[in-house]
């Protein structure tokens, strides 16, 4: 199988034209499309109706997750519906199988890398706010737990390695993934993980364990030479 991965399009009915010609080919070189979060720029049914008959016309397999972009304004359920009635694959905490290979993905959430790592402690507030991360780990390791294929893809918008960040500001770092996906990613095994979000980072990177982890945020493709606004995996 070869996959087509981009992450953090920021779409807004005004790049319809250039979103469209810029993915044009997509079907030639890939046989699915896997979008790792921010599809949207503001979270809006305007925005998400135009990019789905986008995606659509492309007439190849979708998969997504979604972003935080994807969840400003609260609407991020109807945003789903919209794409699932269309046959767009949109995982969360959920899984997804073709031709053989097992595709499991989630949203993820922010709380920093190794030792790092924010924990549970002291405020309420904070705690809840490790909650959250927590709850994403615990979602990605149900959708792991589904695959019976053993060609495995996961799936972020937040990173799970601080590798594939750096280049963004260091005191950022935390607010770009938590090293609690990665204890998920080793602990099942997987061939790739792709996600997002840290738009100024690095391309590639590997989990304690070894899995290979590519940062896909158009904004990164796009500053390579040649610019891209997706990468090409074979499986």
């Amino acid at each position: 199988m070869r996959i087509a991965a981009t992450a953090d399009l920021h779409f807004t009915p005004q790049r319809y034209n250039a979103f469209r010609d810029q993915m044009n080919r997509v079907r030639d070189e890939a046989d699915v499309l896997v979008v790792a979060g921010d599809l949207t720029n503001f979270g809006q049914p305007d925005e998400m109706e135009p990019l789905v008959n986008a995606l659509v016309r492309l007439r190849v397999p979708v998969i997504v997750v979604l972003g935080n972009h994807d969840f400003e304004t609260g609407k991020e359920v109807e945003l789903v519906h919209m794409m699932t009635a269309e046959g767009i694959k949109v995982l969360d905490g959920s899984a997804y199988e073709r031709d053989g290979v097992g595709f499991a993905g989630t949203k993820g959430f922010v709380g920093g890398f190794g030792r790092g790592m924010l924990t549970a402690f002291g405020e309420r507030e904070i705690k809840t706010f490790v909650r959250a991360g927590i709850d994403e780990a615990v979602k990605l390791e149900r959708a792991m737990s589904q695959l019976r294929t053993q060609k495995r893809v996961v799936v972020l918008h937040y990173s799970p390695i601080a590798a594939t960040v750096e280049g963004e500001a260091p005191e950022i770092f935390p607010f770009m993934g938590t090293s609690r996906l990665a204890e998920v990613v080793d602990r099942h095994g997987a061939d790739l993980v792709l996600h997002g979000h840290a738009h100024h980072g690095k391309l590639d990177g590997k989990t304690t364990a070894g899995v290979p982890v590519h940062n896909v945020a158009i904004t990164l493709l796009q500053s390579q030479n040649p610019p891209a606004v997706y990468r090409i995996f074979d499986i």
